[in-house]
């Protein structure tokens, strides 16, 4: 009676089989994840150029209505110049309150402070059984 393929394998054997299939698997998934973090590289790209498009056209359409609001205000009577200053602080109020804004946000930023304790309470650990 003959033993089977695996019967006459030994544990060494077993083991070493299991280990290369188990790295085959591994770098077979870091291709897999290789591809498709490609692919979705190639589509992030694009959305970020067609974002970019649609922002500068953007900028364009708010220059195009600052004029026509500074040219509505010049036929409503006001001197060119006046409109013209008038949209220009319209726009200068709007950067500071967004400034104002921004700023208020920033200085709320607390820095992680539940991780700055548990690292500090980590380094005393260490330094406690490092003495002991």
């Amino acid at each position: 009676m003959g033993r089977s393929n695996v019967e006459e394998q030994s544990l060494g054997e077993l083991v070493a089989s299991a280990t290369g299939n188990v790295q085959k698997l591994v770098r077979a998934e870091l291709e897999l994840a290789k591809i498709e973090l490609k692919e979705d590289a190639k589509k992030a790209a694009i959305g970020g150029v067609l974002f970019a498009v649609a922002g500068l056209i953007a900028g364009m359409i708010v220059i195009l209505l600052s004029i026509a609001f500074a040219y509505a205000l010049v036929g409503l009577g006001m001197w060119h110049w006046a409109a013209f200053a008038l949209v220009a602080a319209l726009y200068l109020l709007l950067a500071a309150v967004l400034i104002l804004v921004g700023w208020m946000r920033i200085k709320k930023i607390d820095g992680a402070p539940r991780t700055r304790e548990t690292l500090q309470d980590g380094v005393k650990m260490l330094k406690r059984a490092r003495e002991h």
